[in-house]
């Protein structure tokens, strides 16, 4: 039974809000690097790049940032990730106000800083098992996501945007002073995070692919990564063209989608602080079931209700069982794996999850551009019901135990 009454600790708290700091940068970047690429070059291609180049590195460098989190200390990758990040932005700052920044430089700057994020965000979930009590794992963790939330979705994005249009290098001098500041929260943090996990799992490779053997070797749990990577296929093929079915079929303009975007994140906020609570009193199967079901499924809503109230419903609901889904696997990831294998079984989730989304927005544009724009809803649909059933399949408990 979880107990959900316990404090969370002091240590906590403190990586809570180096947490929130980074994600608040994270944010403030959402908008400011496209607009400094919409003020650097008219190309499409080059405002693209940019906001591909964030998202590369998961890519690239996902597996092996999952290697380094298990023979390294999360708090001094942390640290050094952080450190890093303050460094690049820094450049970017003197280049921007100096006036000689590039499209290219920008480009080398979002990649390098999703490297550091790809370290920093691998190390961290390590981290959490340490900090807090195995019962108070769920809560933890919706914890560290409404943070996320708060900062990439709420707040971060229209404060960049402000500072944008106060200064064009400003956004990324803030950015590098909320990272400073959350490095000295980390280093506040226990001794215990210096240190690597000890081993557990001694048959195990120490590569970097070590963790996606170890996936491929359970069933359960490679089930929970495949269905959470389509479900997050699913989410990012509707999604990517969303902003055309507000604008054509609910006639929202671009301050009508903005304000739907930000019911969403309220959606994402809720979901997160009620995660502990739907596990404590349900369980995880049934609760992961659901939130897969409910993420891809709610769309179709739009199929038989194409109005603003039925937008607004889908994505309330979405945002908060996405939250659901995250808590409730970061859980279950967290005690399965063993500790000395857990930042690289977390990489390589991620690496796969990351991979599906890019490949689901590709594919949803598709779709809408062969069929309809309704076609992306269909197919979330369907991947609600397969990874639904998968799931209930995979994590169905045995029997006739050993």
């Amino acid at each position: 039974m979880v107990d959900r009454s316990a404090a969370l600790g002091g240590a906590f708290w403190r990586f809570w809000g180096a947490s929130a700091l980074a994600n608040l940068g994270d944010g403030i970047r959402v908008a400011a690097f496209p607009l400094l690429a919409a003020a650097l070059t008219a190309s499409p291609v080059g405002v693209a790049a940019v906001a591909a180049a964030q998202f590369l590195p998961w890519l690239v460098t996902g597996l092996a940032a999952g290697a380094l989190a298990d023979r390294r200390g999360a708090r001094q990758l942390i640290v050094a990730a952080d450190v890093a990040r303050v460094l690049v932005l820094l450049t970017l700052v003197v280049a921007v106000a100096s006036g000689w920044a590039t499209v290219g430089l920008v480009v080398a700057a979002a990649f390098l800083l999703g490297v550091g994020e790809t370290v920093r965000d691998t190390a961290a979930q390590t981290a959490i098992p340490r900090l807090v009590h195995d019962s108070q794992l769920e809560k933890a963790n919706g914890r560290l996501v409404a943070g996320e939330i708060v900062g990439n979705e709420f707040v971060g994005p229209p404060v960049g945007a402000l500072l944008f249009v106060a200064g064009a290098a400003l956004p990324f001098a803030v950015n590098g002073a909320a990272l400073a500041l959350a490095v000295m929260l980390v280093l506040s943090l226990p001794l215990s995070l210096v240190r690597a996990a000890p081993a557990t799992s001694p048959s195990a490779s120490p590569g970097v692919l070590s963790g996606m053997r170890w996936l491929l070797r359970h069933p359960m749990m490679r089930t929970l990564v495949v269905v959470s990577a389509a479900v997050g296929a699913a989410d990012s093929a509707w999604f990517a063209i969303f902003v055309l079915y507000a604008r054509d079929s609910l006639g929202l303009g671009a301050l009508g989608f903005g304000l739907l975007l930000a019911t969403g994140a309220a959606g994402g906020l809720l979901g997160s602080f009620a995660a502990d609570r739907l596990i404590a009193r349900f369980t995880h199967r049934p609760v992961l079931a659901w939130s897969l079901a409910v993420t891809a499924g709610a769309p179709a809503l739009l199929l038989v209700a194409p109005d603003r109230w039925a937008a607004a419903v889908v994505v309330i609901t979405t945002s908060g069982s996405f939250a659901v889904l995250n808590v409730t696997a970061l859980a279950i990831r967290q005690r399965a794996v063993p500790a000395d294998l857990l930042g690289r079984v977390v990489a390589a989730s991620r690496t796969m999850t990351y991979g599906c989304a890019a490949l689901g927005a590709l594919l949803g544009g598709t779709l809408a551009g062969t069929l309809g724009t309704e076609a992306p809803f269909f197919f979330s649909a369907a991947v609600a019901v397969a990874a639904t059933a998968a799931w209930l399949s995979a994590s169905r408990p045995d029997p006739h135990p050993a």
